[in-house]
């Protein structure tokens, strides 16, 4: 699996502090600089080769996954939904909290049928905080989880973190940042 644009892109990122949190800036993550077709692509084709794709929707939470999402669609013809963090005011609105690493905020979802099978993709997994939030929020209206994709996995204890999730959360690369600059976890 070529990951190359990936880790260039990862290991040339900014660096800022949010708190006690490290905060990468770059393409993948924070939308800055602009992402090329040719990362979007490599990120896609990576996800196309770890994911199993067994699902009915993929949900895309705002606004770093967007690009995932519609790739994603794009290749498979798997649907695309956004989780959204404002609300539509619509009956039957999934309500959950996203809590990252530096921020916590409301997300919001609609139409989605009980008894759906989705994926979730997302740029980056720290905390695990949203995802946590976002499995036991769908599993309670009846909705299953299949899988969860993210480009970057900066979490300090995902071993810890599984034991949380009922799914298989698969990643392309595992990242962190050592005093205070971005590094590769092999």
């Amino acid at each position: 699996m070529d990951t190359s644009l990936i880790r260039d892109t990862y290991l040339s990122s900014a660096v800022i502090k949010k708190g006690d949190y490290d905060y990468v800036i770059n393409s993948m993550s924070d939308g800055n600089p602009a992402m090329s077709k040719e990362l979007l692509d490599q990120i896609t084709d990576c996800f196309i080769e770890i994911c199993d794709l067994d699902c009915d929707i993929i949900l895309a939470p705002e606004a770093m996954a967007l690009p995932y999402g519609t790739a994603l669609t794009l290749r498979t013809g798997i649907p695309m939904q956004i989780i959204r963090k404002r609300a539509t005011g619509l009956p039957g609105e999934i309500v959950f909290t996203s809590s990252t690493g530096y921020s916590k905020s409301d997300m919001f979802l609609n139409f989605i049928p009980e008894g759906s099978r989705v994926m979730i993709v997302d740029d980056i997994i720290s905390t695990g905080g949203t995802l946590v939030a976002m499995a036991a929020t769908l599993k309670e209206h009846g909705i299953e989880v299949t899988e969860a994709a993210m480009v970057l996995n900066k979490s300090k204890d995902f071993e810890s973190l599984l034991k949380r999730i009922p799914f298989p959360v698969r990643y392309i690369l595992r990242v962190a940042v050592e005093n205070g600059k971005p590094v590769l976890i092999e």
